[in-house]
């Protein structure tokens, strides 16, 4: 069983950053989700079990990164952030997988966190 909590989350102006952390409790392949209202939760971006491989959704490659360390506490460092980046951004783990494999669909990811708001003024 991997325990996940997010933080770090807040309100920031467009064009600022801001930095995810999610402290797990156990080593997995790991991903950033993301739910706006009223739309479908959707992949951000992934680092496989080993940390060997990264993946991103077209709309944030280039902005953000995804990083893990040594006590297996997964990052996303937000940059140029903007108002459609605006939702509750979700820290999931895939603790099956150990390839260099990143699934972006939510049902691949058997643990989630509960959540942190971010909000992007414009």
């Amino acid at each position: 069983q991997v325990q996940l909590a997010e933080s770090g989350g807040g309100l920031v102006q467009a064009g600022g950053s801001l930095r995810l952390s999610c402290a797990a409790s156990g080593r997995a392949a790991m991903a950033w989700f993301r739910q706006a209202p009223g739309k479908e939760r959707e992949f951000v971006a992934g680092i496989n079990w080993g940390g060997s491989t990264t993946n991103y959704a077209d709309s944030v490659k280039g902005r953000f990164d995804i990083s893990r360390d040594v006590t297996n506490t997964l990052f996303l460092q937000m940059n140029n952030l903007r108002p459609e980046d605006t939702a509750v951004y979700y820290c999931a783990a895939d603790s099956s997988t150990r390839t260099s494999r990143i699934s972006k669909v939510p049902r691949a990811y058997d643990y989630w966190g509960r959540g942190t708001q971010v909000t992007v003024s414009s």
